[in-house]
């Protein structure tokens, strides 16, 4: 595994992308940021790091024949590759809050940012920023935020665990175009937090309700069955879980 360690920037993933224009870049590089000032979350977000406590990373993966109608299965990767290398941790109750945070008990120590580069109907590679929360004890204005240290009262090297979970993200990238595509939905399945556990939800065009995630469907949409009611889809924004 090849690491670039970089004092400050803006971003890690825009980093990697302005790289990516003039070189070619070895597939499984890394690019990881003491101090990130413009962390970018799903959907528009910032990501909050603190320097010295905080990993904030980006890993360059290639792909040889992945459909761009398959590209969900990175998401599925990426989440279930941080959650492996933190159970090897033993960090307690990991989960993946849809579409790709991390969680540990109820609360978030990982976010995730996957960009893709297409060519034609294919995607030949992606950058994938992760935010993982190590040594913080404390969160501004944060209330669903937790680190690991929080979480197991133990403090981290950080160089140890970017390679753990870089490395374990990596492996499960590896097999998204492989015969083990499919079990990556249903380990991601298996993985979400409160699956089949009723919870109330609040979409963004309608009236709250109370219902239970069964799943994804093909395109990573959540699937939520309402209480006595239908299973419907939703895309990312359209639902917040209230919790």
């Amino acid at each position: 595994m090849k690491i670039i360690k970089l004092s400050a920037i803006d971003s890690t993933n825009s980093y990697l992308k302005e790289l990516s224009k003039n070189l070619t870049i070895d597939d499984g590089l890394v690019v990881v940021a003491q101090s990130q000032q413009k962390g970018r979350g799903q959907a528009g977000t910032h990501w909050q790091s603190k320097s010295g406590e905080s990993l904030t990373f980006s890993v360059f993966k290639r792909y040889s024949s992945l459909d761009v109608q398959e590209q969900t299965r990175i998401n599925f990767g990426v989440a279930l590759g941080i959650k492996t290398a933190l159970d090897a941790m033993a960090i307690p109750q990991v989960t993946i809050k849809w579409p790709n945070d991390i969680m540990s008990y109820s609360k978030k120590v990982a976010g995730v940012l996957v960009e893709n580069q297409l060519q034609g109907s294919s995607v030949v590679s992606s950058i994938i920023g992760i935010g993982l929360n190590v040594n913080e004890t404390t969160f501004d204005n944060l209330p669903q935020a937790s680190s690991l240290r929080l979480a197991t009262g133990i403090s981290y090297d950080l160089d140890v665990v970017l390679k753990q979970v870089a490395g374990a993200v990596l492996s499960k990238l590896s097999k998204v175009t492989s015969e083990e595509k499919i079990d990556l939905q249903q380990q991601y399945e298996a993985s979400l937090f409160k699956k089949d556990v009723l919870s109330d939800f609040q979409p963004i065009d309608g009236a709250p309700f109370s219902g239970y995630i069964r799943g994804v469907d093909a395109n990573g949409q959540l699937l939520v069955a309402h209480e006595n009611g239908p299973i419907k889809s939703y895309q990312l924004k359209q639902l917040k879980m209230r919790f």
